[in-house]
């Protein structure tokens, strides 16, 4: 790994990159609901592991030097394509569907609690005050945001995304267990990543999610009008796959090289923010107060949690 750098140009490089990164996260989160007014959830989700696998055959290889795949790195991937790409994909998709972009990035915010408590659980790392707090605050929010109404008069226009007043209590439980599930693929990637290069690691979970979703996906697209899908949505859909199995890994990457994990953490406030900003400005979903207090504690907790200084960090894949 080249030094770190201390300041300069490739520093600010490497923080765009992090940036970028939960940006893109949070806005692909986000656009997913657009892309559910078209296509069912097992569909899309089968379509975006299909076109990730072809845009990253090449990543298949083992690097020259690499060690074989042991057995024990074999189930490791299974259970991290099991949990972090598929599990992920129908938690955050039917509960993106059920309630809105706007919620999902609130209960997004949750990741880095979650992380911390399944690394307590399975890896015995220590939580500190800082991090019981995050919990706490990230709970509240999730709660008041289950309880918010849309503000009086908002109504939805013709044709957008916004989800119907009054969303379903199993659909922000789909979203804390995609929370859980995207926790659980940070903390079997802490195990993985010493043996297996990150770019390998993302091709090979890609192909497992492939191979777990297919079933479900033949199905759905049986019988699916695929010609009455416009050539902007097939864009977007494009867009999604990889920018979800790809381009986030490769920026989150570029940007370690150069910046501390702690520090690096912190950045993971740009996930729930570009979320938001996309059910808010992009896809028309009412925003009142009830809402902007369950954000802000939400980033609040997640800023308590990843601020510099704290032992553990979430991790993008």
């Amino acid at each position: 790994m080249p030094p770190r750098s201390e300041g300069g140009p490739p520093l600010l490089l490497a923080y765009l990159s992090l940036a970028a990164s939960m940006a893109l996260v949070g806005s692909y989160v986000g656009l997913s609901r657009w892309l559910l007014l078209v296509f069912p959830v097992l569909l899309l989700a089968w379509l975006r592991f299909g076109i990730a696998a072809l845009a990253m055959v090449h990543w298949l290889r083992r690097a020259p030097g690499e060690a074989p795949l042991s057995p024990g790195d074999r189930r490791l991937l299974f259970w991290e394509s099991f949990l972090g790409n598929f599990g992920f994909s129908i938690c955050m998709l039917y509960g993106v569907a059920a309630t809105s972009a706007l919620a999902a990035g609130v209960v997004m915010a949750a990741i880095p609690a979650a992380v911390a408590l399944l690394s307590r659980v399975f890896l015995g790392e220590r939580i500190t005050p800082r991090v019981q707090g995050a919990i706490v605050l990230a709970v509240l929010g999730i709660a008041l945001l289950a309880w918010t109404k849309s503000p009086a008069g908002a109504v939805p226009s013709e044709g957008s995304a916004a989800a119907p007043a009054g969303a379903p209590w199993w659909g922000y439980a789909l979203l804390l267990g995609a929370v859980l599930c995207e926790a659980s693929y940070v903390v079997i990637g802490k195990r993985l990543a010493a043996n297996v290069s990150p770019r390998r690691i993302s091709a090979l979970i890609n192909l497992w999610g492939l191979v777990l979703m297919t079933p479900f996906g033949l199905w759905q697209a049986w019988g699916f009008d695929f010609g009455a899908v416009r050539p902007g949505t097939w864009g977007l859909l494009l867009f999604y796959s990889i920018a979800a199995s790809m381009v986030t890994v490769w920026l989150w990457m570029q940007g370690l090289r150069h910046v501390p994990a702690a520090r690096a953490g912190v950045f993971t406030v740009c996930l729930p923010i570009a979320a938001a900003l996309v059910g808010v400005l992009l896809l028309g979903e009412p925003f009142g107060a009830g809402h902007a207090l369950a954000f802000a504690m939400a980033l609040s907790g997640l800023l308590l949690a990843t601020w510099p200084g704290m032992p553990v960090r979430p991790a993008q894949d």
